[in-house]
């Protein structure tokens, strides 16, 4: 089976904590000053009217620590796809998978923390959507998931109540040739799918430095994500955004570089955090795994407004800036449509017709239950 990567970068060279910080920092969370990138989408602007509560993300990636104290407020059980023998999902998406090992699975935790961090409770960090719900698909093991297995996590995320899908992960460079010529269609029509029954795709460009997204991020429908700096400038792994349907834009993903506080600092399962940078249920990752999630969020966020996955999509692509200039509505082969902004967004009217009370129209299992 042809197999897919988590796209975050490992962090060589890492040097010790420099503690600097966001202005902007009004929580009580102790790491929120490091976490520039919500200061780069300007996500506490939009705190004030939504904080995601209601929208539940799917992060189809290498399973969630369900134990974690930032997270288990906004976890429900998801699925496992990876590693299953007799029946596909054999799990509830945590991080160590069927066989109740830690295989290196730590990518998954640190998407989650980015995307809905229990925030404002006095610990580690906070999310872009608050209180959004996070639902863990666990496709990835030791780094990487087939086809398949990923394919079916995106049907069953779609079927069982998400508004969007997270996809940190990404086919090498020149896959994209397989999915044109229909060779490997599995997660194309599963991109379909989920945007059919009304879900959101939001995923990783790649951390290859080509000049196209990679698939998934590259097939139709999907919403490719680029990865910028601390400086708001192109990370130099980053994939540019192109794809034929333009659904391109850009979020922080951090350095990659020489120091932590460079990249993003997020949840990792307990106990996994990496010495040099000084923080043991946290850490600090580069990629545009980190990207992703911090779009994913900010969907998060105006799907809690009420809209549907049309709006979403056009508002967060319309409110998206240039780097430095703030410009909106100019597409760029280096940024896409830009970085995205919670704040316009969020501020930008709703235009959706109310969804009906009885639930989500079409969707098989409606909303997780805590």
């Amino acid at each position: 089976m042809r197999r897919i990567t988590g796209s975050a970068l490992p962090l060589a060279m890492a040097a010790a904590l420099l503690h600097g910080g966001a202005a902007q920092a009004a929580t009580s969370d102790p790491l929120r000053d490091l976490q520039w990138g919500l200061d780069q989408v300007r996500a506490e602007q939009a705190w004030t009217s939504t904080t995601g509560a209601g929208a539940v993300v799917a992060v189809v990636d290498s399973g969630v620590d369900f134990s974690h104290p930032d997270l288990r407020a906004n976890l429900v059980q998801g699925a496992t796809f990876t590693g299953c023998e007799n029946q596909s999902p054999c799990g509830n998406g945590d991080f160590r998978g069927p066989d109740g090992e830690n295989n290196g699975d730590e990518h998954g935790t640190h998407v989650a923390g980015i995307v809905a961090a229990v925030t404002d409770n006095g610990i580690g960090v906070a999310g872009t959507a608050p209180d959004a719900t996070i639902l863990p698909v666990k496709v990835l093991e030791d780094g990487s998931g087939s086809f398949e297995e990923i394919a079916d996590g995106i049907r069953w995320s779609a079927d069982n109540g998400a508004d969007v899908i997270n996809l940190s992960l990404g086919a090498l460079p020149g896959v994209q040739a397989l999915t044109l010529t229909g060779q490997e269609s599995s997660v194309t029509e599963a991109i379909a799918y989920a945007n059919d029954r009304g879900v959101s795709v939001i995923a990783a460009a790649g951390n290859s430095a080509t000049a196209l997204c990679n698939t998934p991020a590259f097939e139709p429908g999907a919403v490719c994500v680029a990865s910028t700096d601390r400086n708001e400038a192109k990370s130099w792994f980053s994939e540019l955004p192109n794809k034929a349907d333009l659904k391109a834009v850009s979020a922080p993903g951090g350095a990659g570089l020489l120091f932590c506080e460079d990249d993003i600092v997020s949840t990792v399962p307990l106990g996994t955090g990496s010495a040099a940078c000084g923080e043991e249920d946290y850490d600090f990752y580069a990629g545009t795994s980190m990207a992703t999630p911090h779009v994913a969020g900010v969907a998060a966020l105006l799907f809690a407004q009420g809209r549907d996955r049309e709006e979403v999509e056009r508002v967060l692509l319309d409110t998206a800036r240039q780097p430095l200039t703030d410009i909106t509505g100019v597409y760029s082969p280096v940024f896409g449509w830009g970085i995205v902004d919670a704040a316009a967004a969020t501020a930008t009217p709703v235009a959706t017709a109310p969804a009906p009370t009885t639930g989500k129209g079409g969707k098989g299992g409606g909303k997780p239950r805590r």
